[in-house]
């Protein structure tokens, strides 16, 4: 899709949330994880495609596969950098380069259930999270694209559950 294509879709979704906003409300598709043995998982979604992931050998994994942590930065990376293009092409910015780096920091006591020096349970999820963005538009002022990509990542689905801590129910069925 050109980036005017994307452009005139975006203003056809906008126009039509505008007149009827209940119609933006939606399930998002569902990610369904499966045990393969060891701590080899397989996430798959409705329409056939499937991800597999490991833990490293270090942690019982075989290591030959991307780890969940992995697949997490991958997705905030990703809907970072999908805001941006969107943002970019809605605002008629042909974008010439585009690169978004998810990094983070991680305790694996935290994983494996494991307390601090001060008895406290260690933090299982990622720390010191941070996005580094590399972005040239032919033209364009850095200041412009600076500006471009906080308004983007600041409604990106992804980075913006991540920053307010979305709430997770957890439900359980046994057999």
């Amino acid at each position: 899709m050109t980036q005017q294509h994307l452009a005139e879709a975006l203003q056809r979704v906008q126009a039509v949330l505008q007149r009827k906003p209940e119609a933006a409300w939606h399930e998002d598709g569902p990610a369904t994880a499966r045990w393969a043995g060891g701590t080899r998982v397989v996430a798959g979604h409705a329409n056939g495609t499937q991800v597999p992931s490991d833990m490293p050998t270090e942690l019982g994994g075989t290591g030959d596969l991307v780890t969940p942590g992995w697949l997490f930065r991958a997705g905030l990376a990703s809907c970072a950098a999908t805001s941006i293009v969107m943002a970019a092409a809605a605002e008629g910015i042909e974008l010439s380069v585009l690169e978004v780096k998810a990094t983070s920091w991680s305790d694996a006591r935290g994983l494996l259930g494991m307390a601090g020096a001060d008895g406290q349970p260690v933090f299982a999820g990622p720390a010191d999270v941070q996005l580094a963005v590399r972005i040239t538009a032919r033209g364009m002022p850095p200041e412009r694209l600076r500006a471009l990509v906080q308004a983007a990542v600041g409604h990106s689905p992804i980075p913006s559950a991540l920053q307010a801590a979305t709430p997770l129910a957890l439900r359980i069925d046994t057999e």
